[in-house]
């Protein structure tokens, strides 16, 4: 059994520590904040200032990997996500019936609720994990690395004490001091690829009222102009947030952050006006979130590993923009991974280091593309038209199952987009409907940039 000293306590330092933990390595997890996800979800939420973690009250949907791998390796923790009000969606949840069944369709289903309901989930199930000792209030401030080729490390200093490890999981997150503290001790520097998006979100919170209507009907999630995104994201405990997503140098952002006229912007999307018109009750104010970026973090050059003892995990591996939700998906991935071979990996990182490049790198790849596009197109400095064929396929998933399942399979992580669409049965099934659609052409349903620029008169 393994020694195992995790720094950081967000989604991936728990998943990592807890399915370490589940497999009986003695593991201990070192979390620099003193407080935790507790039992009251709300005043944790609106109220916990979290400057290292912005995107803790930006909206999630956590996509099918979560579900998946809590199911696999601590299924009580999903059970205890579902007693906390966060609710499974599925995509063919869309059609009212589902398609009749194949094989993979079960990995479609994401998990809707907010990102500290996953967090006070797994926190819950650490405490109860005899094997995992956490510190918090405990902040790392350096590694124990003993000279080699490649270096090794041996464990991490907190204060003045040395705690030793067999390997140590950096899960600190995207602005992890490790690689620092890693060319500072003379080691080979980390690969890092980094890609600036230059793209902002702003939010807001409602609560659906105990005596108001439920539900929107069959709406869409998301609608587009050709500068800006509008989305509402369905939560837990009826809860639910508005989105926006536009250009950092949109003229109209800074007033975006008042709240009559961020829901005027917002009651100009078809997607989110059809939410707000069903008179919720605001729960907080319009959250901004910018500096967004993209960036991947390799331990392991063409040389190999840059040190032994060490690998990273979650964000401070692979950071994307959450435009997709890969985030906690592929964090969970790697601590699965992490606990299924940690006594190999433990003694040569090489493996793991392979399979992250091999099943991890290609999602930061298809989010930096997704991100250029959105850039250009967010800041009107590329054509508003868009390919016939992609626009068409997007439509036509929501009307035949058929390309729908290839839509979630992409979304899900589950196949990239060119195995996922491109099949005979894709091409035929978009082939008809565009036949059926003859006057289709892409077309978005927000709002004109003469409305947008109205909501703050000059």
């Amino acid at each position: 059994m393994a020694r195992v000293a995790v720094i950081g306590g967000g989604i991936s330092g728990l998943g990592t520590a807890l399915m370490l933990g589940r497999r009986g390595h003695a593991v201990t997890l070192f979390e620099r904040d003193t407080r935790a996800a507790g039992e009251d979800l709300n005043r944790d939420f609106y109220d916990w200032h979290r400057p290292r973690t912005p995107q803790a009250v930006q909206p999630h949907s956590f996509l099918a990997p979560v579900r998946t791998v809590l199911r696999a390796e601590i299924p009580d923790v999903h059970e205890d996500l579902l007693a906390r009000g966060a609710r499974e969606y599925h995509d063919f949840d869309w059609f009212g019936e589902h398609p009749p069944y194949r094989t993979g369709d079960e990995d479609l289903i994401n998990l809707r609720t907010r990102r500290i309901v996953l967090e006070a989930a797994l926190t819950a199930a650490v405490r109860r994990e005899r094997a995992v000792d956490v510190r918090g209030g405990h902040q790392v401030r350096g590694l124990t690395i003993e000279e080699g080729r490649p270096p090794r490390v041996t464990g991490v200093r907190v204060g003045t004490d040395a705690y030793a490890a067999d390997l140590v999981v950096d899960a600190a997150g995207r602005r992890s001091p490790v690689p620092g503290w890693l060319t500072a001790a003379g080691c080979r520097p980390p690969v890092v690829d980094s890609h600036r998006a230059g793209i902002a979100y702003l939010c807001r919170w409602y609560r659906l009222r105990a005596d108001g209507p439920r539900d929107p009907g069959r709406v869409m999630t998301g609608s587009a102009a050709p500068f800006a995104l509008g989305g509402v994201f369905p939560s837990d405990n009826d809860t639910f947030a508005v989105n926006l997503v536009l250009s950092t140098g949109d003229p109209i952002r800074g007033a975006l952050t008042d709240p009559t006229v961020f829901e005027a912007a917002a009651r100009l999307f078809p997607a989110t006006a059809a939410w707000l018109d069903l008179a919720p009750e605001p729960q907080s104010p319009v959250l901004a979130m910018a500096g967004l970026d993209n960036r991947w973090t390799g331990l392991a050059d063409d040389d190999g590993p840059v040190v032994t003892g060490l690998v990273n995990a979650g964000d401070s591996l692979i950071h994307t923009n959450p435009t997709l939700g890969h985030g906690a998906a592929l964090g969970l991935r790697a601590a699965q991974y992490l606990a299924a071979h940690v006594d190999r990996i433990a003694d040569d990182p090489t493996d793991y280091h392979t399979w992250t490049t091999r099943e991890l790198r290609p999602w930061y790849d298809a989010q930096v593309r997704a991100d250029r596009a959105n850039e250009q197109r967010l800041a009107g400095s590329s054509p508003p038209s868009e390919d016939r064929w992609a626009a068409a396929r997007a439509a036509c998933a929501f009307d035949d199952p058929v390309v729908m399942r290839a839509r979630a399979q992409v979304r899900h992580l589950v196949r990239p987009a060119a195995d996922a669409y491109g099949t005979d049965e894709v091409d035929r099934h978009v082939t008809a409907w565009l036949a059926a659609h003859p006057d289709f052409s892409p077309r978005p349903d927000g709002p004109t940039r003469e409305q947008w620029t109205a909501l703050v008169p000059s």
